[in-house]
């Protein structure tokens, strides 16, 4: 109908359009959703600040719980990690004394004043130190491999840079001290501790083990016969028999000081004269036959010494 049509049209003209600048009043709908939403869980500003800060708070516990159980775990550095006490520990300090002490002992015995058994004790004394801390210096990787007990270098309680740097120093003042001996006997004992450190690095692995121990103490005669006080010529050359029966020592010292390690070298693929004799004796028997062995090559130098002297 035409007047339908017309008056609908008219109405839509005129009726007036909402302004969309005006701000909606809140009803009771719009009430209603936002207690809907506090109540379904949706934080407001004031709530997720709050929840933001307590979020904070309990990071910085936790992290702060974390610092205190990590100092709480963390060793206590005490007297045995003194670097001083490590380097000792690092030198082989027992197998040093020792033979300080024997060499010093000898050269009392063949009637050397006090200062120069003192010199010979502390020349050797240093040497061995030099040779123990390259011993343990050549033998890190495969003590870190073992965690063998006892090792500071390899525990990384000690430095390896630190231990090379005593190491130098201790060589400068080796080399003074040997000389002091005496040019020949200095020489003699700076080429034994050479030896030493040569066998640290090669031979060790094989048959020919003994050979640098053999060497080694070999000149150890040398090194009394010819000794004295103040650089310049001393003494003479060492009995023949007292050489011969030092090398026989160093094989026996070998023999002995190896046998601790003999489980871990044959797994490392070594095959040196103690590992091999292990095998074929067994490691008591073994123990026992280097025991007699060295002690009775210890016994016949004292007595070769007392029936012939030291020197030619």
């Amino acid at each position: 109908m035409p007047f339908a049509r017309a008056r609908g049209l008219d109405d839509a003209t005129v009726a007036p359009a909402a302004e969309p600048d005006a701000p909606a009043s809140p009803g009771p709908d719009q009430d209603q959703d936002e207690t809907a939403s506090r109540d379904t869980g949706h934080p407001s500003n004031h709530d997720s600040s709050q929840t933001t800060s307590e979020t904070l708070t309990s990071s910085a516990a936790d992290e702060s719980g974390r610092a205190v159980a990590r100092a709480a775990a963390r060793p206590r550095r005490g007297f045995r990690d003194w670097m001083p006490f490590l380097l000792v520990r690092a030198a082989h300090p027992r197998q040093a004394v020792l033979t300080a002490l024997v060499l010093a002992g000898a050269a009392a015995v063949d009637g050397r004043p006090v200062r120069e058994v003192g010199l010979v004790f502390g020349t050797v004394l240093v040497g061995q130190v030099i040779l123990g801390w390259h011993n343990d210096l050549v033998d890190d990787a495969a003590d870190r491999a073992h965690e063998r007990s006892g090792k500071p270098i390899a525990d990384g309680r000690l430095d390896a840079g630190n231990v090379w740097f005593a190491l130098c120093c201790a060589v400068l003042l080796v080399v003074p001290l040997a000389i002091a001996n005496g040019v020949t006997a200095g020489l003699c004992y700076l080429a034994s501790v050479a030896v030493g450190m040569i066998g640290n690095v090669v031979l060790r692995r094989g048959l020919l083990s003994f050979l640098t121990w053999a060497i080694a103490f070999a000149l150890y005669p040398a090194f009394l016969s010819y000794g004295g006080w103040g650089g310049g010529q001393h003494g003479a050359a060492p009995q023949p028999a007292m050489v011969a029966l030092s090398a026989l020592l160093g094989i026996g010292v070998h023999v002995l000081l190896a046998l601790w390690g003999l489980v871990a070298d044959n797994a490392d693929g070594w095959t040196y004269l103690p590992l091999k004799l292990g095998l074929r004796l067994g490691a008591t028997r073994l123990l026992v036959g280097a025991s007699v062995y060295t002690a009775a090559v210890a016994i016949a130098l004292a007595y070769v010494a007392s029936q012939v002297g030291l020197r030619q």
